[in-house]
């Protein structure tokens, strides 16, 4: 092998790898979770301090139908945790088949997820709560309900249009394993904030 060509492989492995021997990707990945969960966090505490001091904050969810509906959406969002598991495993092991299964599995379930909270959101605007409109309570149970929320969909609406991108590239072979783990690792974020966010936003307004 020429001189040349050890340069330029070394200088290929150098920019594929931080100096931390972890893939760049991965580490961009790390840093961006990193960012948007102190994001998340920001809001979350936002939301506490205002409920905690409006005495006349709703409790919209305190009805069996819509913590049912709650629940099953978390179901969802875990089941799918379970079929990026699936995929990233598949991958790793070069079944492509089966890893297209699995991130095809992720993101229909990601789907229904944002289906039954859209639908959700409709229940609420029906009701007549707006950003800054609340016919139960403090007007700011909108903004801050409706900005925590549509949020975490936004994140899962980019989740389902990323693995769709992988799930292409991954079945032409231009993309590689390492590109649906890194995939998998936003995906699993995105089901751990919601962890945060069923009972901060949900479960403590039940006995409000």
């Amino acid at each position: 092998m020429s001189e040349s060509n050890l340069s330029t492989g070394g200088h290929a492995a150098y920019m594929e790898e931080s100096p931390y021997a972890i893939p760049s990707r991965k580490l961009t990945m790390w840093l961006f979770i990193i960012s948007d969960a102190v994001t998340f966090g920001a809001l979350l505490f936002a939301y506490g301090y205002v409920r905690a001091a409006s005495p006349d904050w709703p409790a919209p969810f305190k009805f069996s139908p819509s913590i049912l509906n709650v629940m099953i959406m978390t179901v969802i969002l875990i089941t799918s945790s379970l079929t990026m598991l699936g995929a990233v495993d598949a991958a790793k092991a070069g079944d492509k088949p089966k890893t297209m299964r699995f991130l095809f599995s992720t993101m229909l379930l990601g789907a229904i997820f944002a289906g039954l909270h859209l639908r959700e959101w409709m229940g609420l605007i029906h009701e007549g709560v707006r950003l800054f409109q609340n016919p139960w309570g403090s007007s700011l149970f909108g903004a801050t309900f409706f900005s925590i929320t549509g949020l975490h969909l936004l994140h899962v609406i980019s989740g389902i249009v990323a693995l769709a991108v992988i799930a292409r590239g991954y079945s032409r072979g231009s993309l590689s394993a390492g590109h649906v783990e890194t995939t998998g690792l936003y995906w699993h974020f995105v089901d751990v904030v919601w962890m945060f966010v069923v009972p901060m936003v949900y479960l403590l307004n039940i006995a409000r």
